[in-house]
């Protein structure tokens, strides 16, 4: 039986403090064959403004160190330049599949992680297990949007970027959804596209005190502005995935 350990915050809203990020390594240092994930909505931007020299809270997400973060509405924008300069602090990789992103005359997507620092997923081993990782982000605009034709950017739908993926992905023996798209959509999710192992999800500030199960998928969110790190136990053993979880509390940012 192999044994996983993950932890997993949302929506952070830049709450996250020296104090709690201490919290949160000395959690991931007492739990071998870890990851610590993040599902988006961790900076103070919004979607319209960056701060130029980068996001402060992503140096201590680097402290933890976190291994991944979707990247939510926040770490958006609809130009190359402030998406790169959002994410520009960030040493862990920032996901999301739906991300497209437009070549000049804005007819044919292109992969986004051309044209930014964003990937669609990561794969971690610990040992002979392998774990995979992809985002799905909220469509902040659409190829349909008015706004598309002023983005260099826009998403794809999530449920359809998954179904992409899930085909390569399930050669890993752990596949994990980190999406910010909310639970109503990550219930949907896993409805239409069998075959993911867990979504860990944000961006409705839900807290499931126990998962979601829709199939053998089970679903689980955390909150937000750092209240909580969520302790999710993995167990598998003859292609069955076990899930245990525990909701630890950080206080009050």
């Amino acid at each position: 039986m192999a044994r996983v350990t993950i932890f997993h915050t949302s929506d952070m809203h830049n709450k996250l403090t020296p104090g709690l990020a201490e919290r949160l390594r000395d959690l991931i240092q007492s739990h071998p064959n870890s990851l610590m994930l993040d599902s988006g909505d961790a900076i103070w931007s919004g979607n319209i403004y960056w701060r130029p020299g980068g996001e402060p809270i992503l140096d201590l997400m680097n402290s933890v160190p976190y291994d991944a973060m979707c990247m939510g509405n926040r770490e958006f924008h609809f130009l190359q330049r402030g998406i790169k300069a959002k994410m520009a602090r960030a040493k862990f990789p920032v996901v999301s599949s739906n991300l497209r992103a437009r070549d000049p005359d804005g007819e044919n997507s292109l992969a986004a992680a051309a044209e930014t620092d964003v990937v669609g997923f990561v794969r971690f081993h610990f040992g002979p297990v392998v774990v995979a990782v992809f985002g799905l982000s909220v469509p902040c605009i659409t190829k349909r949007m008015l706004a598309a034709r002023m983005s260099k950017f826009y998403f794809a739908d999530p449920g359809e970027a998954a179904a992409g993926l899930l085909p390569d992905l399930r050669e890993c023996d752990l596949v994990i959804a980190l999406t910010h798209i909310g639970i109503k959509r990550d219930i949907e999710l896993a409805e239409s596209v069998p075959g993911i192992d867990l979504i860990l999800g944000g961006h409705t500030h839900t807290i499931t005190e126990q998962p979601e199960r829709v199939g053998d998928t089970h679903i689980l969110h955390s909150g937000m502005y750092a209240h909580y790190v969520r302790k999710v136990e993995i167990e598998l053993e003859a292609g069955k995935v076990g899930v245990k979880t525990e909701l630890i509390g950080l206080g009050k940012a």
